[in-house]
């Protein structure tokens, strides 16, 4: 018997294919190892959608269908007990890749309170500040003709912030003089990486502070600050990582090839990944200018990675204490949802050859210090820094 020419023998024959479709679709287990495999989906994710399904269904509040997928993803990387690795959500991993820029309305000064008023330890460029005159190192004695000595915390700051567009009058002591200048308040972003200039018995020293890694381009704001104290020809440089919990390795990677000609800044080796070796890229700005890098515990991934290549290359002098000591490194995963999970996937080796861990997960010595100094006190000078100053200007006097 043929179907050939025969319209009904033809609606049978797709609806005899239609009925036993739709039974093994019920009975995947009864298909044939070739097609259950072909057809189906994996055993275990057809568990995790029945799990989610019947939360959705017959949880006695109506939850929704995301934030289940959300909390699934969640604690199957809390089940690897990582402290690491964590899972993105879409809302959190765009608000990662796109950083709202920390704004506020003032003149664009980092400052420190002393006796006489408000020390300026760096002036963001292009500011308010920049555009008056201001440098690092000048000390503002008055806001608007308050005198600003003996006022604490807050209080001087408060006197010179104020509406963009709005003016204020600054009295500025800059050595032995004394003058006054106007700034124009504005809209600052402020910068991520801060620097600015130290004169330490006679020497000019450059200071850039780099509180963290975990910005893509964050080596831009470096490099920008590094030419700010080049341009003020500084005779030697402190790169400060103190509590600085690290972020990329390229990152890393592009840092340390502001100050090395050549060479190897890490490699990685991973369980599913080849081994990886990053090296310095592109000219030095700075390849010959003393250099002391400042860590403490607080310094650790890849911000270990440029103070231990710097340190293996023989490049700068490590100033501190220990540094936190991990010696592994996450990927960062993308997922179709538009969030990610960040995962553990490697440990990584100095130029010489060391991992900072010490196997896994466990914490390891890190980076001993070349000059070791502790933890300056909370208030007082910065014992750490001063001994940076010192050594740097003993070898560049």
């Amino acid at each position: 018997m043929t179907t050939k020419g025969n319209p009904a023998a033809k609606l049978l024959a797709v609806l005899i294919v239609l009925a036993v479709g739709i039974w093994w679709g019920g009975h995947p287990n009864d298909l044939p190892g070739f097609l259950r495999s072909t057809f189906v989906a994996n055993s275990h994710d057809t568990i995790i959608s029945e799990a989610l399904s019947d939360i959705e269904h017959d949880y006695f509040r109506p939850v929704g269908r995301n934030g289940l997928i959300n909390g699934a993803i969640a604690g199957a990387v809390s089940s690897l007990n990582d402290p690491y690795d964590t899972y993105e959500p879409p809302a959190q991993f765009f608000a990662f890749n796109h950083p709202a820029p920390q704004r506020f309305s003032g003149i664009g000064i980092d400052v420190n309170n002393v006796a006489k008023g408000l020390l300026v330890e760096s002036v963001f460029p292009g500011g308010p500040a920049a555009r008056a005159g201001l440098r690092s190192g000048d000390v503002i004695t008055a806001a608007g003709g308050h005198p600003l000595a003996g006022l604490r915390g807050n209080a001087p700051t408060n006197l010179i912030r104020g509406r963009a567009g709005t003016s204020v009058t600054l009295t500025i002591q800059r050595g032995s003089t004394h003058f006054d200048v106007r700034a124009v308040r504005g809209e600052i972003n402020a910068p991520i990486v801060l620097d600015s200039v130290t004169d330490y018995r006679g020497v000019a020293i450059g200071v850039i502070q780099v509180p963290t890694l975990d910005v893509q381009g964050i080596h831009a704001q470096v490099a920008q600050a590094l030419q700010a104290v080049l341009g003020r020809h500084v005779k030697a440089l402190v790169l400060d990582l103190r509590d600085d919990p690290g972020g990329l390795v390229t990152e890393a990677q592009l840092i340390v090839s502001m100050f090395v000609a050549h060479g190897k800044v890490v490699t990685t080796r991973g369980r599913t990944q080849a081994s990886d070796t990053l090296y310095v890229t592109g000219n030095p700005i700075a390849p010959t200018l003393p250099l002391a890098v400042l860590v403490n515990g607080g310094t650790a991934s890849s911000a270990e990675i440029v103070s231990g290549a710097l340190q293996d290359h023989h490049r700068a002098v490590i100033v501190g204490t220990r540094t936190y000591g991990k010696g592994v490194f996450q990927n960062i995963q993308p997922l179709s949802n538009g969030g990610a999970v960040v995962v553990t996937v490697g440990q990584y080796y100095l130029p010489n050859g060391t991992n900072l861990g010490a196997g896994g997960l466990r914490r390891g010595a890190g980076i001993k210090p070349d000059v070791v100094v502790p933890a300056p006190p909370s208030i007082g000078p910065d014992t750490q820094l001063e001994a940076a100053l010192r050594l740097l200007a003993a070898k560049a006097g």
